[in-house]
């Protein structure tokens, strides 16, 4: 079985060691994760603990990502051993590809519960690792869900906590690094991604409580913890306006930059939204006619927005300059060479894991992006590498312009998607203005809806 080759001591080995051909595929990951996000923002890297063994516990939104998030913060020559779902290691050539990548299997309910007894297994080895003072990375939500919100935190790695913890002899106590991760869209290139990093949990702190009741520690350090996640993620902690909340969180954040006059900064509004959500969990606990507003107000306001093609941020300002709207589309036509030229150097590798999952008929439920990155670390080298050849030969250049043509074509790809970008959102600002100038209603009302919700969240 796959599972007794990872759980042989010689091969457990292999994972703690540090390895040069590991940390090269490593940091291509890291690379390819953080090409594929348009602002890459870390929170709190002060917090990372410099040595000792640390359990990197982060919210689980985004399947590869969530860990491609944790490894992009750890020391350059830190190494981590991961937890993750056991069904990806049933392939004998996947498995040994995920143990030469640091990662072990943990099973589930849904795997059987005569699978579960051999977590005991996995978990003294989690514990083992912890022992060299190699960093462990667990997702103690156990699963991965769409929703921004902490859900409730599997006791397995309070387990492996404090069983490294009695048996740790080392200055540094073992500690569990809680880390919320923030994405601006779990599936779409382009966008943002935060790493709010916690200050990081000793869990020495209850080993005294531990040794009197173990359930008791288990649950005061899982309390804490939930706690700790909570602070660094969006948590819209509500069962029934989940999407009216996720809207109202995201009109605030826009109209708290306009309005107070700070710069459009990504972690600001992060704040902001977060800030919005404490305030809209109270609002639906001790006012909940004024909530039930709330959904009615904010129902609309979104079919309005599709009815329109529009989307919210382009309500943060009440009106677009002409001349400005302008003299972007003056820029955008000059610079359309350059986005024809990124895009047809990159049109195949960039659309190909879709073309591969339409081919297919490929369901990656949660794990849309990680599909995407993991197909671009491939296609994108490849093609780059296959075209630059073509260009060079058909120049009859000198072979060193080689090495600049294939970056160049990255380079490339990059201007032509800002360049996208901003055709985007000029054309979605004149439209707004037509619309404004047109005097219609249903941009009117779609504006009187949204100074509606601002009202209510201002008086909340």
């Amino acid at each position: 079985m796959v599972i007794y080759l990872l759980t042989k001591k010689k091969k457990m080995k292999k994972i703690y060691d540090y390895q040069n051909a590991y940390i090269l595929v490593r940091n291509y990951f890291v690379f390819s994760f953080k090409r594929f996000y348009g602002e890459y923002v870390v929170n709190g890297r002060e917090n990372i603990p410099a040595e000792g063994p640390v359990i990197y516990a982060a919210n689980h939104l985004n399947a590869l990502m969530d860990a491609l998030a944790v490894i992009s913060i750890l020391p350059r020559k830190r190494s981590i051993v991961y937890l993750v779902r056991s069904d990806y290691f049933k392939n004998k050539i996947a498995a040994k590809i995920l143990c030469f990548l640091k990662l072990i299997p943990v099973f589930r309910m849904r795997d059987g519960m005569e699978n579960l007894e051999k977590n005991q297994e996995i978990f003294e080895q989690c514990v083992d690792v912890l022992e060299h003072n190699i960093a462990l990375g667990i997702m103690p939500e156990g699963n991965q869900g769409p929703y921004k919100k902490i859900r409730p935190l599997v006791k397995g790695i309070f387990r492996i906590a404090f069983a490294a913890q009695q048996k740790n002899n080392t200055p540094q106590g073992v500690k569990i690094l809680p880390i919320g991760i923030d994405f601006g869209d779990l599936e779409k290139f382009g966008k943002h991604v935060i790493v709010n990093i916690g200050k990081p949990i000793e869990v020495s702190e209850y080993m005294e409580e531990y040794i009197k009741s173990p359930v008791s520690a288990i649950n005061q350090l899982r309390e804490r913890l939930k706690n700790a996640l909570t602070a660094l993620t969006l948590h819209i902690d509500t069962k029934t306006h989940y999407d009216c909340f996720e809207t109202a969180t995201e009109v605030a954040s826009t109209a708290f930059t306009e309005n107070q006059g700070v710069p459009r900064n990504t972690l600001l509004r992060f704040f902001t939204r977060q800030n919005t959500a404490k305030e809209l969990d109270k609002l639906e606990k001790n006012n909940p006619e004024i909530t039930e507003k709330l959904e009615v107000l904010c129902a609309e306001y979104n079919e309005n927005l599709k009815k329109l093609n529009l989307q919210s941020w382009v309500f943060g300002k009440k009106y677009y300059n002409n001349t400005v709207l302008f003299i972007n589309g003056l820029l955008l036509t000059g610079f359309f060479p350059v986005f024809l030229i990124g895009f047809i150097l990159n049109v195949i590798p960039f659309f190909l894991p879709d073309i591969i999952r339409k081919i297919y008929k490929l369901k990656i439920p949660g794990g849309l992006s990680s599909f995407r990155v993991v197909i671009g670390m491939l296609s994108f080298p490849i093609s780059y590498f296959a075209q630059g050849i073509a260009i060079y030969k058909k120049l009859n250049g000198d072979f060193w312009n080689l090495l600049f043509i294939i970056p160049l074509q990255y380079i490339f790809g990059k201007l032509a998607f800002k360049w996208y970008e901003s055709f985007k959102k000029v054309l979605a600002k004149i439209r707004y203005r037509k619309l404004q100038l047109q005097n219609s209603p249903l941009l009117n009302r779609t504006q009187f809806l949204r100074e509606e919700i601002i009202q209510i969240l201002q008086a909340s």
